[in-house]
């Protein structure tokens, strides 16, 4: 093999006839060797021209520190990205998930150096149209690896697209991780930055209606720690990990406080762990006097089955635990289970994550300042200087907030043991009204007194108010519509003959 020695740099001649163009470019921070750029260039009469632009090319980008200094691979940047990134344990978990399921299998071989737009793009039109990279072609999956009898669980592939938001996902995790290999001088420039980005998905939360909601929370109840927790995801819109967290002490009944320090996850090894909160500040909600109610119950029964095990109260116990000394906490994933079972009883198509979508709807529709309803959800970006300076709103917008939102909560499920007294604050003002109606004082067709006033005039809490209400709309004694002033129905309305005859046109049984 002749070779042809230049300055910098050389022009070898290969037995084919083909040249290739081979220059020094340092040394391999990966492997320690020798770091060469080569290419080569086909036989013909203009072989000896190109080879040398293209020596001349590979000198520039030495010369200007454009140049990849390694061969290392994909792989070989995602693991040692991974060892230096500064993210939380959750996070790292879905990235490595990510990496492992859809990107190294198919990307993970190639050098970095040589990954560019078109590549990383060609990429996402994959997952796009399957998320097991068929290529179109069709094929047989089967269930069992090695020599086997095909059964009926051996299908014809189906192609089935990854999702828009887990595509942009996947581009977000390697633009981080191409960008460190740029500050590392591993490659010149990040083609994820000239690649088209994966469109961002539409946002379309689907909280519960209000009926659905109701159904929810009194299919919950039939357990009523179970539907403690389903209430407090509804009424604080916190996340499925923060209630898995949140232990006896972070609450202050007396004050209505309730704080929101720490979060629950599974690590790598399946085992229940605890972290800061998404967005690692605390943060204190408001608390409405009937959901203080329902976790003084909670606390009762807590207490109760303390005193059946001849137990001490512990200092760090959680609020819900499947234990009955409760000295553990739920795992994130047994809540999403549950009440995914839930709702499938119901035939509502929910998810545990709906409930922050239903407390923020409710907060919004009812008026309250989206800079509040951030601040309860513990929201980033746009919430997280509301969250330095809650106190300065806590006493009044958050109060104003978590009152709001209950008022327009479904009436509270009670337990078959827990029926309310005849002298339970609302039925004593719904009896009063039941009175007026039946005396004539209020007549078919006028103006029910609003739920505010009916506060006031009781001197009990907006929501004690509403149950009364609601009580009276169960019965079918009245007429409510959101958006317009409720009425006093007829003696002769339909609805109540209906529900006379055990039924109820317009789901309002879910109030009984």
């Amino acid at each position: 093999m002749a070779a042809r020695k230049r300055q910098r740099g050389e022009i070898e001649t290969l037995p084919s006839g083909s040249l290739r163009v081979k220059v020094y470019a340092g040394v391999d921070p990966i492997s320690g060797k020798r770091h060469y750029l080569t290419e080569t260039i086909p036989a013909g009469r203009s072989a000896e021209r190109e080879a040398e632009k293209v020596r001349t090319r590979f000198l520039a980008q030495v010369d200007e520190r454009r140049n990849p200094r390694t061969r290392a691979t994909l792989d070989q940047l995602l693991d040692r990205w991974l060892e230096v990134v500064e993210i939380e344990p959750t996070t790292r978990m879905g990235y490595a998930n990510k990496l492992n399921k859809h990107v190294r299998p198919i990307l993970g071989k190639l050098s970095v150096g040589r990954i560019d737009a078109e590549t990383l793009e060609s990429f996402y039109a994959s997952l796009r149209r399957c998320r097991d990279w068929c290529g179109g072609k069709p094929y047989v999956q089967h269930r069992t690896k090695g020599e086997h009898t095909c059964t009926a669980k051996c299908r014809p592939h189906v192609c089935k697209p990854l999702s828009a938001s887990t595509v942009r996902q996947i581009h977000w995790i390697l633009s981080g991780a191409l960008n460190r290999a740029v500050r590392w001088r591993w490659i010149a420039i990040n083609p994820a930055d000239q690649a088209e980005k994966p469109a961002a998905p539409h946002p379309d939360p689907q909280p519960p209606s209000a009926a659905d909601a109701a159904r929810i929370l009194k299919e919950a109840w039939r357990d009523p720690d179970w539907g403690a927790l389903v209430w407090l995801a509804m009424t604080t819109g916190a996340r499925r990990g923060e209630l898995c967290a949140l232990r006896w002490h972070h609450l202050d009944l007396d004050a209505g406080v309730l704080t929101l320090r720490r979060s629950a996850y599974l690590d790598t090894n399946g085992e229940l762990q605890e972290k800061d909160t998404k967005t690692h500040q605390q943060r204190r909600i408001a608390l409405d006097p009937e959901t203080i109610e329902v976790l003084r119950e909670l606390h009762a029964r807590y207490l109760d089955r303390l005193a059946e095990l001849d137990m001490r109260e512990a200092t760090d116990a959680y609020v819900f635990s499947p234990e009955p000394d409760s000295r553990r906490g739920y795992r994130p994933d047994t809540v999403t289970q549950r009440y995914g079972r839930l709702s499938a009883r119901l035939g509502i198509h929910s998810h545990i994550h709906a409930l922050r979508h239903y407390s923020a709807t409710e907060l919004v529709n009812a008026g309250v300042d989206v800079r509040t309803v951030a601040g309860r959800l513990g929201h980033g970006g746009g919430g997280t200087t509301t969250l330095r300076v809650y106190t300065a709103w806590l006493s009044e917008s958050d109060q104003r907030a978590a009152s709001t939102l209950v008022a327009r909560m479904p009436p509270r499920p009670v337990a078959p043991t827990q029926r309310p007294t005849p002298d339970s604050p609302y039925q004593t003002i719904a009896a009063a009204l039941r009175a007026e109606i039946s005396s004539g004082r209020l007549k078919p067709g006028d103006p029910f007194p609003a739920v505010v006033d009916l506060a006031r005039t009781h001197g009990v809490a907006v929501g004690t108010a509403h149950r009364a209400v609601a009580l009276l709309q169960s019965e079918g004694l009245i007429s409510v519509a959101r958006g317009r002033r409720a009425t006093v129905r007829p003696a002769g309305d339909e609805a109540t003959a209906a529900r006379r005859d055990g039924s109820d046109p317009e789901g309002g049984s879910d109030h009984a």
